[in-house]
């Protein structure tokens, strides 16, 4: 199976998933590009056909890169490519100004999907040492069809368990754009209002879920729910269900808010990240770009939920 990551670098401790080549740590946003081997550009060529001998154009564009005259993808006329030297620009007054440091950068799919994740210099600590550090996904894929994404991304450092999302329902905290306008980073920013207290909604998510009680049966409903099975037979479990369930009281950190919907909630977050899919290549592909983001998302909300009820 070809690879999913082609190249990553890391900056700091080693991340969750274990991947990729350490660089030296406060490197600039450009310095992290380069390292990463993210240095290139991507140019929108026309394509033709031969018809009986006859050159024609197709109206679509191949995007070809400058390192290896690769053909990442065919687009349309009217889509704009944001080259990877503008996405790391983004970063850069947050990290000059000493709000943010850059932490992996790297690429997916033979170049098709292009990321920076930068921590940025806040978090919070809750149940007496549980701590969660915040941080920023700006993913720039080179494929048709995909949107430029900004993200805030907590990582739970006890178990480096990890959740992209948008904190509240208007996406506030998250920004796309297509490829049909021109990128502005300014106006990223101001959409996204990058701010310390950006945090501050998940934290009170996670206080919430770990002050109010989980029991057994509710424990084993909520799991159910997250991972369902493919058949009906009443109380029989999914496979990932009853794993989750056993990595309940197993997982790191489950000595903070022992018993909270705290504990089932990041049960599933350790499993996506840690446990399903066969390779880190595959988790880190899933968690943050595939199936698994959604489904994080929707454990956290359903725990929630759950919480409430309790």
């Amino acid at each position: 199976m070809a690879h999913l990551i082609e190249n990553m670098a890391y900056a700091g401790e080693v991340p969750w998933h274990g991947l990729g080549k350490e660089v030296p740590a406060d490197l600039s946003p450009e310095q992290m590009l380069k390292t990463a081997d993210l240095d290139w550009t991507v140019d929108k060529v026309p394509t033709f056909i031969d018809l009986n001998g006859v050159k024609t154009a197709t109206g679509r564009h191949a995007l070809v890169r400058s390192s290896d005259n690769s053909i990442l993808d065919v687009v349309t006329t009217d889509w704009n490519p944001v080259q990877n030297q503008e996405a790391f620009e983004f970063f850069d007054e947050f990290v000059h100004s000493g709000d943010m440091e850059m932490h992996t950068a790297g690429s997916l799919k033979n170049g098709q999907v292009v990321w920076a994740l930068a921590k940025i210099k806040d978090g919070f600590e809750l149940f007496g040492g549980d701590e969660v550090k915040g941080y920023l996904l700006f993913t720039n894929p080179h494929k048709f069809g995909q949107s430029i994404d900004i993200r805030f991304t907590p990582i739970r450092v006890v178990c480096n368990n990890t959740l992209t999302l948008a904190l509240d329902a208007k996406a506030a905290n998250s920004y796309k754009m297509n490829h049909r306008r021109t990128f502005d980073g300014d106006v990223a920013k101001e959409m996204l209002g990058i701010a310390k207290d950006k945090l501050q909604t998940y934290k009170e998510m996670a206080a919430f879920l770990g002050s109010k009680r989980y029991n057994e049966d509710k424990v084993k409903e909520y799991f159910a729910t997250i991972f369902p099975g493919l058949t009906k037979e009443e109380g029989k479990m999914s496979r990932n269900a009853v794993q989750a369930l056993d990595v309940l009281e197993k997982q790191p950190g489950a000595k903070f808010a022992e018993g909270s919907w705290w504990q089932p909630f990041n049960a599933v977050t350790f499993m996506t990240d840690h446990l399903l899919g066969r390779t880190n290549e595959t988790r880190i592909q899933s968690a943050w770009f595939g199936p698994n983001k959604s489904l994080k998302i929707k454990a956290l909300e359903k725990a929630v939920e759950f919480a409430e009820a309790a």
